[in-house]
């Protein structure tokens, strides 16, 4: 027999970084909130990463594993790049700041999928499955780009609800969808643009002839061999290493966007003899970090409200998304709090405002565009666009505010002068074929 929970103003499905900090931030405003996920008390094991202009100024210094400054290796002997600060997030830390704010949060074991989602009245009746296994392989550690899909405990004074066989249903004003990309409520057919990788966690001694202490290695683009092994493609990877904080680096092999994802199998071979070229001998117990999420999901509809990953918040050229779900987050619950739960349409027309700013959905479709752009490139292409891409400061801007079109264009337009013939040719041809995307 079926239960129903008792009535609440929002309901956020999806109990990762985003979901977690939207869910507290709605609490906090007033709001009757429940939290669904289908693995409350699975540890995060993700690693996530920001610009620190990006993340909230409320943050606290628990939350922040390391302040490296980050450099970027150019292909063919074209030295460094220094881009500046970068920060590393503490996962437990981050976990815990966003568990403290849950004590007004009901927190529910459970999925749903488009289906279970039933309008009717100017409200939703949303049933809960029962969660499915936990993910990943013992020891794995799975970056995913800020998706929400990864649980966490319960937080003190919430109220963890056990999954029966039979679902759950849950009366709400609203539902906001932070499954994560790609999200559970919106499948996209066809095969996605997704950023891939594979690393492994060493010691920081270890990692010296990479990473010297308080740097972050944001891209290598050096080749990882002398040549290419039998069956490898042609598509160029880089190495990607972050410390930390406690005495650990991560070492890792990244195709940054590829329609299909490189296969993971590839990356590792890739990174290990990039590693043994380097003299690096990893440890036969070194935890391993696997990464496969999409770069090019579409901006989604305004209901179920989308948030994080599936809004999506994700950079095409970076996978970030967990800083600007942090800040947007208390931003996004008061413009709910001041409509719930009298009025559910305004509410959900007031946050997709707030998301989506004309100049957000400019900027969003500029990065659509790059990220298409690089796409089309041949491969042998490739490193020297981003080449191009790091030659001037003006790429941070690129990389960082989701609503400055002045700093994106300037960036793009930076890249274009500093790229080669051939690159600037390529860059031509996606210019005039650009159409606005969702």
């Amino acid at each position: 027999m079926r239960r129903t929970e008792a009535a609440v103003d929002v309901l956020v499905l999806g109990g990762g970084p985003a979901g977690r900090a939207l869910a507290g931030a709605c609490a906090a405003h007033g709001l009757r909130t429940a939290l669904a996920d289908p693995a409350p008390d699975l540890p995060w094991s993700a690693t996530y990463c920001a610009w620190p202009e990006e993340l909230p100024a409320d943050l606290p210094r628990s939350v922040l594993a390391a302040r490296p400054r980050a450099r970027a290796v150019l292909p063919g002997g074209g030295g460094d790049r220094d881009l500046g600060p970068y920060a590393v997030l503490d996962t437990a830390g981050l976990r815990a700041h966003l568990d403290s704010r849950l004590g007004g949060v009901t927190v529910l074991a459970g999925r749903a999928d488009a289906g279970d989602l039933c309008p009717g009245g100017g409200r939703y009746r949303v049933s809960l499955r029962a969660p499915g296994a936990g993910s990943g392989a013992p020891g794995d550690r799975d970056r995913a780009g800020g998706v929400g899909t990864q649980g966490a405990p319960a937080a003190a004074g919430s109220s963890p609800v056990p999954a029966a066989a039979d679902a759950l249903v849950v009366d709400t004003a609203l539902v906001v969808d932070a499954t994560g990309a790609p999200s559970r409520l919106r499948p996209v057919a066809g095969p996605a643009a997704e950023q891939t990788a594979y690393g492994v966690v060493v010691p920081a001694d270890v990692a010296r002839p990479v990473l010297a202490p308080g740097e972050a290695v944001f891209m290598d683009w050096r080749p990882p061999g002398p040549g290419s092994a039998p069956g490898w493609t042609d598509w160029p990877t880089f190495l990607y290493a972050v410390p930390y904080g406690d005495g650990t680096v991560l070492l890792e092999e990244t195709s940054l966007a590829r329609r299909p994802g490189l296969p993971l199998p590839e990356l590792r071979e890739r990174l290990t003899a990039r590693l043994a070229g380097l003299g690096i001998a990893v440890p036969g117990d070194a935890p391993v970090e696997r990464v496969r999420f999409p770069v090019d999901s579409p901006r989604a509809a305004a209901h179920p409200v989308p948030f994080g990953a599936a809004t999506p918040l994700v950079h095409p050229a970076t996978g970030f998304s967990v800083a600007p779900a942090l800040r947007l987050a208390p931003e996004v619950a008061a413009v709910l709090g001041r409509h719930l739960p009298a009025d559910p349409a305004a509410a959900v027309s007031a946050a997709t405002g707030l998301l989506w700013s004309p100049s957000a959905r400019m900027v969003h479709q500029l990065r659509r565009h790059g990220l298409q752009t690089v796409l089309d490139l041949p491969a042998r292409l490739v490193p020297g666009f981003f080449d191009a891409f790091f030659a001037g400061r003006s790429g941070r801007a690129f990389l960082t505010g989701r609503e400055d079109l002045p700093g994106t264009l300037a960036g793009m337009a930076g890249v274009f002068r500093a790229a080669p013939a051939p690159v600037k040719g390529h860059m031509l041809r996606s210019a005039v074929r650009f159409r606005p995307v969702g």
